[in-house]
């Protein structure tokens, strides 16, 4: 028999975790070797289908363990994550030709992407931070990068690494800063 329930707990360093069951129940421990699919790391909230089995001293242990497809609302998510990569391509893409074209200096062009992939190494360097429970990148000074002209960046990063693209109150500060930035690029574009 098949049980569903959500992982709560997961040490990706030991390799093993436990789910709750829907449904309440006491925890199930389970270890890596114990999921069907071993190309995706598993991580605390993936719901998970599994076969219930007791180890030597007869507690419970999941088996036969794999991955639920994604639900309607994170597909809906990853198709949100494309269009901002493509966002932020066409939004380089469109600065390069404009430079190439001389309608904005080159130096511009570059300064983009400088900054862009070093907001990409600062995402980086906080997911690693947040999975090793290190001293995290403050989040202003994220939104901050991303302000300066990083934005393509963080965008990049937010889908590539699944970082920094679930919290809604972040979400919207960097919204904020990719409005203000390209505000201010179209402003001093105008009045060169």
């Amino acid at each position: 028999m098949r049980y569903q329930g959500k992982i709560t707990s997961w040490k990706d360093e030991q390799g093993f975790g436990f789910i709750t069951p829907n449904g309440g129940g006491p925890a199930v421990f389970v270890h890596i070797k114990s999921f069907s699919d071993r190309s995706r790391r598993p991580a605390a909230d993936n719901v998970v289908t599994y076969e219930l089995s007791a180890n030597d001293k007869g507690q419970p242990r999941a088996e036969n363990v794999a991955f639920v497809r994604l639900g309607a609302r994170r597909q809906a998510n990853a198709r949100t994550g494309g269009i901002s990569l493509v966002i932020a391509s066409c939004f380089l893409l469109l600065l390069a030709v404009a430079a190439l074209a001389g309608k904005v200096p080159a130096f511009l062009f570059g300064l983009y992407i400088c900054l862009s992939v070093m907001t990409f190494i600062a995402y980086a360097v906080d997911k690693s931070a947040a999975q090793n429970n290190r001293w995290r990148t403050p989040e202003s000074t994220l939104h901050m990068l991303s302000l300066a002209g990083g934005w393509p960046g963080a965008l990049v990063a937010q889908q590539l690494l699944r970082h920094k693209s679930k919290k809604a109150s972040f979400r919207m500060a960097f919204w904020l800063t990719v409005l203000v930035n390209c505000g201010a690029l179209g402003w001093f574009l105008s009045s060169a």
